[in-house]
């Protein structure tokens, strides 16, 4: 899922970067005050956890890569706001240390993961909390949700940006096909993984599913 430097052309990345620019710095401000040592560690774990994950990348030929994200994982432990510090430094790591997605299309990247994956994953989740309760089955099926949906939005996402881009090969008839496609049956692992995770966090440490900043 990752973009490489040369997929997206110059309106594509900016427009990209400004939504990044402007959605962190609206993050930046909500979670001012939230950093407690506590939070931290547990921002700093989850971040080294996916970001583990996420260097399991399978290339897709008329597409980018597949691998997992964890955004939705993110987002349903940590909210939108910290959900979304969390992911964007696993990819500003990979993009400046390790190469892993470009620095033109570091805001493409941080759009799709950092913000598409973690609100679809936290709004799913809370959808069906709040509506449903809060029972293991509920909790699992909204995780999964979220997980799946959120990786496949972002694959369409990341399909809609390279197929559109004037530096890219192929255009959406393929790219919506390829990444669609593939992320949807990669997202049926993700959504259970998620869902798991989940489950074992409310039965054995269920503080940490409170301590998370909700949207205000």
């Amino acid at each position: 899922m990752h973009i490489p430097d040369g997929f997206l052309d110059i309106t594509t990345a900016t427009v990209t970067y400004i939504i990044f620019i402007v959605f962190g710095y609206y993050a930046l401000r909500k979670i001012r005050g939230m950093m407690e040592s506590e939070m931290i560690s547990f921002v700093s774990i989850l971040a080294a956890g996916i970001f583990a994950v996420q260097m399991l990348n399978w290339p897709l030929p008329g597409g980018t890569s597949l691998h997992f994200v964890g955004g939705a994982l993110a987002g349903i432990l940590l909210g939108p706001w910290l959900g979304f510090l969390t992911i964007c430094s696993v990819v500003l790591v990979q993009a400046f240390i390790f190469h892993d997605g470009g620095i033109t299309t570091l805001g493409a990247n941080a759009l799709n993961m950092a913000i598409i994956a973690v609100l679809i994953g936290h709004f799913s989740y809370e959808f069906l909390i709040r509506n449903f309760g809060n029972r293991d089955s509920i909790r699992f099926l909204g995780a999964f949700l979220g997980g799946w949906l959120g990786i496949v939005i972002a694959g369409a996402a990341v399909a809609i940006q390279i197929g559109y881009s004037q530096s890219f090969p192929y255009g959406i008839a393929i790219t919506i096909p390829v990444m669609v496609g593939w992320h949807a049956v990669l997202g049926i692992i993700e959504g259970i993984i998620t869902g798991l995770t989940i489950i074992y966090l409310s039965r054995r440490a269920p503080q940490l599913l409170s301590i998370r900043g909700d949207v205000k």
